[in-house]
């Protein structure tokens, strides 16, 4: 199979001939590929390993049966579950994001599985002394006597969003398997570089042609979520001047302690590590400096659009003022907006959350309506025409050394996706 990089290529449809492969264990060779993305490289993928997973993975749909297989020449996979039922009913999609997260490693997963996990210490990393422990971790503790998938303390696991990838693969090999299972047209679509928030920036809405879609990217059993932070990056410059410092006095202008000013003026208590539920923040992500120069990296987040606003605000009195005091030119900000919370667009349309709330429901799972703590593609798909809340993929600890994914977790999440394309067609 040849897809070129420059240009939009289909998967020949082939018959499902060959075994199915259970979800656990193509979760397990699907995390061992490094998908890691990187916001420097201004590529679509930003990282060449993702097309080589975007090809993998549109050999796969189409070995089990997929149609209309294609790998965009900026790697989005898409491919078609014709409809089973004469009924006219709604194009339903299902999405998930190849990539794993850019702050942290990626490189030589080695997942491994914890059988019936006892409830105590999960030693990840004997030589390094890593611990995966539930008196850190509580959440650990609702999974006592399942089999867990966790990592070896080196690198990340990808269940975010691997997990929905593989969740979204054997729902619909379950729903091939079985044609008494009553479904419109399904459409799908695995997307790179989620992570860096450019999931949805060649997302062809009208190509894909779904009335409404669902993203299934992270989160423990029953979590729905139809509402995200308003989001952005701020990127802070500091001009400095450097002087010998035995005749600094009246010339030096430290850039990083100016920096550093700069850091504790924002709300103290404003961070990621102090706020929860439907509370915002500002996140230092980045902080590197000399004398002469210093940059500081943020994000802005908060879910109202007056509170985000004001944050953005705040921000540009501070480098002003800043500049007040150190002279025009010594701090420079720049703020981009990354997205908006979805809720105004689906609001409208909840009977698409109905119908999640319905699907969880039939597979016995306790629905738990969550705002996103973060943002998903979901967001810049509702707001280009696409309706597309979250479902759950089952991982936990995202993002570094301590993820896991309950195994039961997964499989439920199979089974969700699988019912609610049932359920669109009721």
């Amino acid at each position: 199979m040849t897809i070129r990089r420059n240009s939009e290529s289909s998967v020949t449809h082939t018959r499902y001939l060959t075994p199915k492969v259970d979800i656990l264990d193509r979760f397990l060779a699907y995390v061992k590929v490094n998908t890691q993305s990187d916001e420097t490289t201004g590529l679509t993928p930003s990282t060449l390993p993702q097309l080589d997973f975007a090809k993998r993975l549109a050999a796969d749909l189409a070995s089990i049966g997929m149609q209309d297989v294609t790998v965009s020449e900026y790697g989005y996979v898409t491919a078609t579950l014709p409809a089973n039922t004469t009924a006219n009913v709604p194009t339903v999609g299902f999405i998930a994001h190849m990539d794993t997260s850019p702050d942290f490693s990626a490189q030589g997963v080695k997942p491994r599985i914890v059988q019936a996990y006892d409830g105590k210490d999960i030693i990840l990393n004997t030589e390094l002394g890593i611990v995966l422990s539930p008196s850190e971790f509580p959440e650990l503790l609702r999974y006592v006597g399942q089999d867990i998938v966790v990592t070896d303390g080196t690198t990340l696991l990808g269940a975010d969003d691997k997990a929905g990838v593989v969740a979204i693969f054997s729902a619909l090999e379950e729903l091939m398997a079985h044609p008494e299972r009553k479904h419109g047209k399904i459409r799908v679509c695995f997307t790179p570089d989620e992570e860096i928030g450019e999931g949805a920036d060649h997302f062809d809405v009208a190509a894909f042609g779904a009335d409404f879609a669902y993203t299934v990217d992270g989160g423990a059993v029953g979590e729905l979520e139809y509402e995200t932070f308003n989001a952005a990056e701020a990127t802070v410059v500091f001009a400095g001047r450097n002087v010998h410092p035995g005749s600094a006095y009246h010339k030096m202008r430290n850039s990083m302690r100016i920096a550093s000013q700069f850091v504790v003026n924002l709300p103290s208590f404003q961070t990621p590590e102090h706020t929860c539920g439907y509370e915002g923040f500002f996140h230092l992500t980045h902080f590197e400096g000399s004398v002469e120069k210093s940059t500081l990296k943020y994000i802005i987040r908060d879910f109202k659009r007056d509170r985000f606003e004001d944050r953005k605000k705040e921000m540009e009195h501070l480098a002003n003022k800043f500049n007040d005091q150190y002279g025009d030119g010594a701090v420079s900000l720049s703020i981009r907006d990354q997205y908006y919370n979805m809720r105004e667009k689906i609001e409208p349309v909840m009977f698409v959350v109905d119908y999640a709330k319905r699907a969880m429901a039939d597979c016995g799972i306790e629905c738990k309506v969550l705002p996103v703590r973060g943002g998903t593609d979901g967001s810049r798909l509702s707001f280009m025409g696409l309706p597309t809340p979250n479902i759950f993929a089952g991982g936990e600890n995202f993002h570094g050394k301590y993820e896991f994914l309950p195994v039961p977790s997964l499989r439920k999440a199979a089974e969700v996706v699988a019912r609610l394309a049932e359920v669109v067609a009721l």
